[in-house]
């Protein structure tokens, strides 16, 4: 296999925007909240192109501060992101959002990086850097989905046990598809990456393997933390 990967022109950037602009366009004409697509997609943009000229200075740093301070921007933007569905967002929320993204994102990390795959230094950002990436962005989307879907069912009267139930099996749903469908529906980003880097498929499957059972567990993890935290800041006072 050749190891290089071939590199993408801004021309070929161009042509990958296409599918997005037809999606737009659609929301444009249906009004279905175009200048939101439109926004969320330049933002992703800016966020991208400004992260790869950062990550060169990172993954080149020898020092631990740096890296710890990364991952801590990183959690105090999945905490504030993952609140976003909510009509309210009062500063008890927040802290729900990241104490539980925290725990369950920081100890799967430490797993992973310190006992999985026994990163030397222990604060490699070439490996403790992507794989947090991947496990706060998986946190973030389920204790989202647990707090929209928690509020509502006790907004409707619902019990907490009965609304916690709900809201922790709605927060799942996506990552469980995605077990259903790795391998056999589609590639992951991360094991077709190492593909087309020349990286055996076997390899990119153990280490695909590691990265699924990761985003469950930490994802399911948030997502229960952030429903016990909730049962009194959430719930409407009686």
């Amino acid at each position: 296999m050749d190891p290089v990967l071939t590199e993408i022109s801004l021309q070929g950037l161009i042509f990958a925007i296409l599918p997005v602009a037809v999606v737009i366009g659609i929301m444009f004409f249906w009004s279905a909240g175009a200048k939101t697509a439109i926004y969320a997609t330049l933002r992703m943009l800016v966020q991208l192109l400004l992260i790869g000229y950062v990550l060169v200075y990172i993954f080149e740093t020898d020092q631990p501060a740096i890296v710890i301070a990364v991952l801590l921007v990183m959690l105090t933007a999945a905490s504030w992101i993952a609140i976003r569905p909510l009509r309210e967002k009062q500063p008890q929320i927040y802290l729900n959002s990241l104490g539980a993204i925290a725990v369950g994102g920081i100890l799967t990390l430490a797993l992973v990086t310190q006992v999985v795959i026994d990163v030397e230094p222990w604060f490699s950002p070439r490996y403790v850097v992507p794989l947090s990436g991947m496990i706060f962005a998986g946190s973030m989307n389920a204790v989202s989905l647990a707090a929209e879907r928690f509020q509502s069912e006790c907004d409707r009267g619902a019990p907490y046990a009965q609304a916690r139930r709900i809201a922790l099996h709605a927060s799942l749903i996506p990552i469980t598809n995605t077990l259903f469908a790795v391998g056999l529906v589609a590639l992951p980003g991360m094991m077709t990456g190492q593909i087309l880097s020349g990286v055996s498929p076997m390899v990119a499957a153990k280490y695909q393997i590691v990265v699924m059972t990761m985003l469950f567990g930490a994802s399911g993890i948030s997502a229960a933390l952030y429903l016990v935290l909730a049962n009194r800041s959430l719930r409407p006072s009686k």
